[in-house]
């Protein structure tokens, strides 16, 4: 997958602006308009605008240039984080970015073809996976269910009865188009528009089927999604054709998954580092010893008390947190020790602490400065 900076041609310390110059000569450039019928022209368009989605937004940015694609929801295209270019529609773009050329300078440069254009596909949908720790550290493949529109059994998706074809609209002779022509006392101007009829479908459907919707019926259905090791709360990824069915001719809108994570009772979650704090008595922390430690993946293991340890101190244990992204390495996990100060003596135990308070040496510097 290209760098982003790449796409637009700029180095990392450009400005704001200068990415918005750069997107606009770019799309300029590959403009579907300027190239058509040129595919990879209209792949590269794509590719500029969601570009500029990223780096012209400071906190995507940010993320970007700390964790690379999988910070801001781009991965592997196939099973994909998030599912990497391309996922923008003509429609999202423009009605996005429009304002960055100025009154419809594509329209004004390229003979208006996207003047009030729909470019129709059925739309996204949206689901929530809550994870747990466990889960997160090894990847998980997760089976959820969700509503969406499917096209319908009985007539195929073409909203017609059936036995009964869709016709050609003879409105605008099935191109789904019309111009209209407007004269001021100067200027002639030809503006071209969604049919009204058709709806931009070019065909016109005289007996509707009685089962559904212009084709389409909602229906319960059972989605599996990848996830890989190491996403984190607010983390999504993009399935495609998983949203709900387009139309007759129409592609399928996408599914985006959002992540989020279980509220553990133990762990608090830093990136790829776990904090988990871990009270210990005054003979333990003296003497030395070693405890038992639940880790993310569910088991326990060994973890020793150096003798003299105070309350406070942060014991690292390596490579016992969480996965990076896409990556090989793992962060670690970190311990705090508290040490309890007992309360409720016996008479026996208040003997034993008095003693030892008597042979303890004295603190030399009782008083220090506290660190904010």
């Amino acid at each position: 997958m290209r760098d982003l900076y790449d796409v637009l041609g700029v180095s990392k310390s450009a400005s704001n602006d200068e990415i918005k110059k750069a997107y606009r000569k770019v799309a300029l450039k590959y403009h579907p308009d300027k190239n058509p019928g040129d595919t990879d022209a209209e792949t590269k368009f794509k590719e500029s605008a969601e570009a500029y989605s990223v780096l012209s937004d400071s906190r995507k940015r940010q993320q970007y240039d700390q964790f690379g694609h999988a910070g801001v929801g781009m991965g592997d295209q196939a099973q994909g984080f998030s599912g990497g270019f391309h996922h923008m529609s003509m429609d999202d773009i423009f009605s996005q970015f429009g304002d960055i050329f100025g009154n419809d300078i594509f329209g004004s440069f390229f003979g208006g073809r996207r003047g009030g254009q729909t470019v129709r596909r059925g739309k996204d949908l949206r689901a929530a996976i809550e994870l747990k720790y466990s889960e997160i550290v090894t990847g998980v493949v997760k089976t959820i269910k969700i509503k969406r529109l499917e096209h319908c059994a009985s007539c195929q998706g073409s909203g017609a009865a059936p036995g009964v074809s869709p016709t050609t609209c003879q409105q605008c002779g099935g191109a789904g188009r019309v111009r209209q022509m407007s004269q001021s006392f100067i200027f002639q101007s030809v503006v071209e528009r969604e049919c009204p009829i058709c709806k931009g479908s070019g065909k016109v459907i005289t007996k509707p089927c009685k089962s559904c919707s212009n084709g389409l019926v909602r229906k319960s259905v059972s989605v599996k999604v990848k996830v890989p090791a190491g996403v984190e709360a607010g983390n999504y990824m993009r399935l495609d054709g998983q949203g709900n069915k387009g139309e007759t001719g129409q592609l399928a809108g996408d599914l985006v998954v959002f992540f989020d994570e279980e509220n553990h009772p133990h762990f608090i979650r830093d990136g790829e580092n776990v904090f988990l704090e871990a009270v210990i008595s005054y003979s333990m922390a003296a003497l030395s010893t070693s405890i038992e430690v639940p880790t993310i993946e569910g088991g326990r293991v060994s973890l020793k008390i150096p003798a003299g340890i105070q309350s406070g101190q942060i014991l690292r244990m390596r490579k016992k947190g969480f996965p990076i992204l896409r990556g090989a390495s793992r962060g670690d996990q970190l311990v705090r020790i508290h040490v309890e100060t007992p309360s409720g003596l016996n008479k026996k135990q208040k003997s034993l602490f008095e003693e030892l308070g008597s042979k303890e040496n004295k603190v030399k510097n009782p008083f220090r400065k506290i660190k904010l």
